[in-house]
């Protein structure tokens, strides 16, 4: 792309900022921010994407611009849709609204909205694109990894002593992280479409899968799905934490499991059993909520199913929480993964590493093993 002038780089990095803001509430659309500059380069307008079914980010901006918008440079972390759904093309919106240029970060590629760049060029709009590419990709990732895959993005997340366990020998576990970690894990959770745990965790914690986050009132979150897999329909029972009302549940069994019991306490989706080994299909549940237009889940099952969701190269990003502390025994955080050699280890690249009061957190994604001839 042509040499961004400074202000646009500005707006950029502060269009990234806003797109953030809508995290946990737009979905299945992406997160967006728009910054409206007006023909002098002073920002106008700003507006994110606040929640599916309202205004796009475009809008927002453009509404907060008025007038000044003519003539000016709408800054856009994702290309501007072209397509009418439950709201118009922003397309259109730019090209009403008088503005003589574009700069977005990322291409749309979503089939049903793309080509909103070449529609504000044929309006005789200058159009730029690709600028903080990386950093905007960033902030949509699980938009981005759900379109292209055809599946939910998911994150795993745990929490561990320094050598890898997750829980005493006795089975107790609270608390192995930090508040300034549960914290954090809390805020992951808001920003996620669906929470997964497995029926080993719905046994031995009850969990609640609740959003708490300090200075935001419950109606200021949109809770999580709340999922749990449960094969054998045997882990949940009424009276449940999770089957409290106070965020959507669902209950994964297997086809054949009997689940008479959970008829009217919560929505129940039957799948296949997995082809080999115990659990569900894995593929068949990731359609299962990617049909129920969820796009970013966390997975915060024990190490069974993490393991399963490994072994099924269906992990995305790892979120590790290591707390400066040694049991020597009790469980491990992963499970059978179908990894039996060295060589056949998953090989992680740290994208990230911080401090949250004593533990250490490590943000890593899976990267391609190299065959022995490329070492």
């Amino acid at each position: 792309m042509a040499t961004p002038a400074p202000a646009e780089i500005t707006a950029m990095r502060r269009a990234i900022e806003l797109a953030a803001r809508g995290l946990g509430h737009t979905s299945p659309n992406p997160v967006v921010g728009c910054v409206v500059l007006d023909a002098a380069g002073r920002t106008a307008g700003e507006g994110w994407h606040r929640r599916a079914g309202g205004p796009h980010a475009e809008i927002h901006a453009l509404r907060a611009a008025g007038e000044r918008a003519r003539g000016g440079t709408a800054v856009v972390t994702l290309e501007p849709c072209d397509h009418t759904g439950r709201t118009g093309p922003c397309a259109q919106a730019l090209i009403d609204a008088g503005i003589a240029r574009v700069v977005y970060a990322v291409s749309d590629p979503n089939p049903t909205a793309t080509g909103g760049a070449l529609t504000l060029a044929e309006a005789g709009i200058d159009v730029e694109g690709g600028l903080l590419a990386d950093e905007a990709a960033a902030g949509n990732e699980a938009w981005l990894t759900a379109v292209l895959r055809g599946r939910p993005f998911v994150l795993w997340k745990y929490a561990a002593t320094l050598d890898g366990r997750i829980a005493a020998a006795d089975g107790t576990s609270r608390w192995i992280s930090s508040p300034e970690s549960r914290a954090d894990a809390h805020r992951l959770r808001a920003a996620a479409d669906a929470v997964i745990v497995g029926s080993g965790t719905a046994r031995a914690d009850d969990p609640q899968l609740g959003v708490r986050i300090a200075g935001l009132a419950d109606d200021e979150i949109t809770p999580p799905l709340r999922v749990v897999v449960d094969s054998g329909a045997d882990a949940v029972k009424p009276g449940a934490r999770v089957l409290d009302g106070t965020a959507p549940t669902l209950i994964a069994v297997a086809e054949d499991a009997d689940a008479g019991h959970l008829e009217g306490l919560a929505p129940i989706v039957r799948l296949p059993r997995a082809p080999q080994g115990r659990g569900l299909s894995l593929p068949a549940l990731l359609q299962a909520l990617y049909d129920r237009d969820v796009r970013s889940v966390l997975l915060e099952g024990g190490p069974t199913l993490a393991g399963a969701f490994l072994a099924a190269g269906a992990v995305d990003k790892v979120v590790g929480y290591l707390a400066p502390a040694l049991l020597g025994a009790g469980p491990a955080v992963l499970g059978d993964a179908g990894i039996t050699t060295i060589t056949q280890a998953l090989r992680l690249d740290v994208t990230d590493t911080a401090r949250l009061g004593p533990d250490l957190r490590i943000t890593a994604v899976p990267v391609r093993t190299a065959r022995p001839e490329e070492n």
